[in-house]
């Protein structure tokens, strides 16, 4: 999942909604200044029944855990299916990217994958939105109409790549719903 303004109320709602045997991992950016704080993981964890982990570099991925990306760095996924972290270049001026994230899990995981877009306030995850479909993976954005800033899910709707588009309040219910079955 991936968003810059507003995503904390966006993220919140949809960790909510999740259950404890929820059977797969979540790999979360939010895009922050590089020198904040990494107080994300602890505010989420308040509102989800799933362990929320602020990562180490080459820790594994494990179903029904919740990976928040920290700030300045991208969060990434290596082919031993483990968190990765990057300093490369920002891209959209973010750092972490939703885009960088996408690749790499796209790369990995293929058609296992399902990619969320969520309120942001720039075009970053549209790249990866595209590329995660072209991979067989499953795409959803957040409905413009219910995200405090519109851009993110606008310019990967754009793509022609994003297989479903809810508003923020279904979002939760329907990845509980369409993963635990997986």
């Amino acid at each position: 999942m991936g968003a810059s303004w507003g995503g904390l109320n966006a993220y919140t709602q949809i960790l909510a909604a999740l259950p404890a045997n929820f059977p797969a991992a979540i790999l979360l950016v939010q895009h922050q200044h590089p020198s904040s704080e990494n107080r994300l993981p602890w505010l989420l964890g308040r509102y989800c029944s799933l362990p929320v982990i602020a990562p180490e570099d080459k820790e594994p991925i494990l179903p029904g855990h919740v990976y928040v990306a920290p700030p300045g760095y991208h969060m990434l996924v290596d082919q031993g299916e483990r968190v990765a972290f990057s300093v490369a270049r920002p891209v959209h001026y973010s750092r972490p990217s939703v885009d960088e994230l996408f690749f790499s899990a796209g790369v990995v995981y293929g058609d296992r994958l399902a990619a969320v877009i969520l309120t942001g306030a720039n075009d970053d995850g549209a790249a990866g939105i595209e590329y995660i479909h072209r991979r067989g993976g499953f795409t959803i954005a957040q409905s413009p109409v219910s995200s405090e800033a519109p851009a993110m899910p606008e310019a990967a709707i754009r793509t022609g790549a994003v297989s479903e588009v809810l508003d923020l309040e279904q979002i939760g219910p329907y990845l509980a719903e369409r993963l635990q079955g997986s």
